[in-house]
């Protein structure tokens, strides 16, 4: 090997990186906790088959590979597919609905780009075997109160349904079998624009009149209801896209009631999402800060899980992409910014004093401070050096004449300051600091 590196598309996370994603990852468990969502996690690694058919055109992107045994597996493509897995195979055990977070590393092989990586972890949650709105309303909720506890200015979730979509394509006169072609285009509305989506339909084979009406639809805006009132006027005819617009209404009447401001969120016909898999509501995220794409995004999926299980299970969820959150936050200057777990770092003395210094150390930890201890009795000033390059904020000095009387100093390294506390009072001035 020539040169020491890491894989493209897979990052190395360093301690100042990996106190953010923490942060993220802990702040989003809260919340999903406080909606009563249980934990789950399942292996990185499934059997081929698990995967194969259910992820449309991405499917060429997973990561295939045979075992010793001459297996054929694959590793996680998403954490969505491998609840579907353990929902059939567990199905005595799970008392439906269910409400299940899950975190952990998933592996695409695509081109890495800014905010799109081969190894990504994602934050999943899903409630399994509800059709209700309600369902597909609390999911938004937890998404809108999630972002909100991390700091994100000015966010957006973009609501649509996928029969909406298939409505638009009906009306403009093209069967079943083009309307995946435009979910393709108009998934790329955001990056290419309108003339790019027409050029995308025209070249699937869509007359330039279907084309001109669907981009008409696509592109309406407005309030909430008002866009639902305009695509209930264009598509009330067909009886799919009549029952998604009503869907619609029903979660949005719900979101309300849950207290989601209407400022957080909008109806946007040109939202198709990507995976084939998506039945019903779908959703994205976005940000004016983030002009990449997504923040993240999910939707209604009421089919997936059936096809392990044997019987229909309807299921609404969504991912949070630790990565992309952790790559805009770090670009806004969102969340805790600490270099270090620690709080104090504790001095030793001499080597005879070390067993004071423990002893201190360990009544800090005691009392819920994280603690550095000094390895080596290099000299004080030798000590601070180590203890302000690590950002550690406060050094602890415990010398012969604080043990004597009792006492330590306290320096903040980030002021300069420092002041003699009564041993007894430690835990308190920290506290206070």
């Amino acid at each position: 090997m020539s040169k020491v590196q890491n894989i493209k598309g897979m990052r190395d996370h360093l301690p100042q990186a990996m106190l953010l994603r923490q942060h993220i990852v802990e702040t989003v468990q809260r919340v999903c906790e406080r909606y009563g969502f249980e934990p789950l996690q399942t292996p990185v690694v499934e059997y081929a088959e698990v995967l194969e058919g259910k992820l449309g055109d991405d499917e060429k992107l997973i990561y295939r590979f045979e075992d010793h045994g001459g297996r054929r597996l694959a590793l996680r493509y998403d954490q969505t597919v491998p609840l579907a897995r353990v929902v059939a195979q567990y199905a005595g055990q799970l008392a439906l609905p269910w409400r299940r977070y899950a975190y952990g590393p998933s592996y695409r092989g695509e081109r890495p780009a800014r905010g799109r990586y081969r190894e990504f972890y994602q934050f999943d949650a899903d409630i399994v075997g509800s059709a209700s709105p309600l369902a597909d309303a609390e999911i938004v909720a937890l998404l809108t109160e999630s972002l909100e506890a991390l700091g994100f200015p000015g966010f957006t979730t973009l609501l649509n349904h996928r029969q909406v979509i298939g409505g638009i394509a009906r009306a403009s006169g093209l069967d079943e079998a083009a309307a995946g072609g435009v979910y393709r285009a108009i998934d790329k509305f955001d990056k290419i624009g309108a003339d790019g989506v027409r050029d995308e339909l025209l070249r699937s084979g869509v007359a330039p009149e279907a084309a001109a009406q669907i981009l008409a639809m696509v592109q309406i805006e407005g309030e909430p209801l008002d866009v639902l009132d305009e695509l209930s006027a264009r598509l009330g005819a067909d009886e799919r896209a009549a029952a998604a617009i009503a869907n619609l209404r029903a979660i949005i009447g719900a979101l309300g009631e849950m207290g989601v401001s209407p400022e957080r969120y909008r109806v946007a016909p040109r939202l198709a999402r990507g995976l084939s898999y998506y039945t019903g509501l779908v959703f994205e995220a976005i940000t004016p800060h983030w002009p990449e794409g997504s923040l993240l995004g999910g939707g209604r999926y009421d089919e997936l899980i059936g096809q392990f299980a044997g019987r229909p299970i309807p299921t609404v969820g969504l991912a949070f992409g630790i990565d992309r959150l952790h790559d805009v936050m770090e670009e806004l200057g969102l969340g805790p910014r600490p270099a270090t777990t620690a709080t104090a770092f504790v001095t030793v003395f001499s080597g005879e004093m070390a067993g004071a210094s423990l002893a201190l150390a360990r009544e800090l930890r005691a009392g819920g401070v994280n603690v550095l201890v000094a390895l080596e009795p290099s000299g004080l000033g030798k000590q601070l050096k180590e203890a302000d390059r690590k950002g550690v904020p406060f050094a602890i000095v415990l010398g012969p004449d604080e043990l004597a009387r009792g006492d330590v100093v306290i320096k903040d390294l980030r002021s300069g300051e420092q002041r003699s506390v009564p041993r007894a009072e430690v835990l308190a001035a920290l506290g206070a600091a």
